[in-house]
């Protein structure tokens, strides 16, 4: 029995490159520029434009550190990839908005916009459902080009968003924790250094479902590079829909 394909419909192939593609335009890294420095840009993860484009989505790890303030001052930037080898432009953006509970942060352009990815509007998510994300993995190595890797949702698990430093333990947060673990999205994909800010998404259509926050790592921070566990984490969208429902 033959398949049919309703009229007008992209096949899956055609539908996940468009999708690859249309992601790939809103994906950029995520850093610190510092004009003295060699090289002036330090990476640090991924992130991608949300919201109205100016407006840029990643975890709150990835901008957690605070930055050297002297004569020539370090700022947080996004690399926007170019399709011409060695060139990228690189935009200082400024921190907006962040929940380290559920490991967020929005950061806001200074200047320009970019293609805005669509967020999920539901949680309809399940074990084995498969998804793509897309990211910089060892961007400090591989540099600004983004990379696509599958992922299927091998549990949706109880955590806790540990805080960077004891000095960011303030009474809310405090509060917050004592509520217990928040539901997140455990993948049978394999995340490196660097996706960290990753968008997860529908293979289709390109609707972002979660955002990667973290790999199991064996034994040393440095397995994560020569034995990659394969297991790794996502934070639901609706924690972000959320954040930028309380910036607006």
């Amino acid at each position: 029995m033959g398949v049919a394909l309703l009229v007008g419909a992209a096949p899956p192939a055609q539908a996940q490159r468009s999708a690859i593609e249309r992601v790939k335009a809103g994906v950029v890294v995520v850093g610190t520029f510092q004009r003295t420095r060699s090289p002036p840009f330090r990476f640090l993860g991924t992130g991608f434009a949300v919201d109205d484009g100016g407006s840029i989505a990643t975890n709150a790890h990835v901008v957690a550190e605070r930055l050297k303030d002297d004569t020539d001052p370090e700022v947080f930037a996004i690399m926007l990839p170019s399709t011409t080898a060695g060139q990228a432009t690189v935009v200082e953006v400024t921190r907006s908005a962040v929940d380290e509970e559920h490991d967020l942060a929005v950061l806001k352009l200074k200047t320009g916009r970019l293609p805005p990815l669509r967020l999920s509007e539901d949680d309809a998510v399940s074990d084995g459902d498969e998804f793509l994300f897309t990211g910089f993995p060892i961007g400090a190595v591989l540099g600004p080009i983004a990379a696509t890797h599958r992922a299927m949702i091998s549990a949706v698990t109880p955590i806790v968003i540990p805080v960077p430093t004891g000095d960011r333990l303030d009474p809310s947060l405090v509060r917050r924790l004592q509520r217990g673990p928040f539901p997140v999205y455990q993948l049978d994909g394999t995340a490196y250094p660097g996706n960290s800010g990753s968008p997860l998404y529908d293979r289709q259509t390109g609707t972002v479902v979660g955002i990667v926050n973290m790999v199991f790592v064996k034994g040393l921070k440095e397995n994560a590079l020569a034995q990659p566990s394969g297991i790794s984490y996502a934070i639901p969208i609706r924690h972000l829909r959320e954040l930028l429902a309380r910036m607006r």
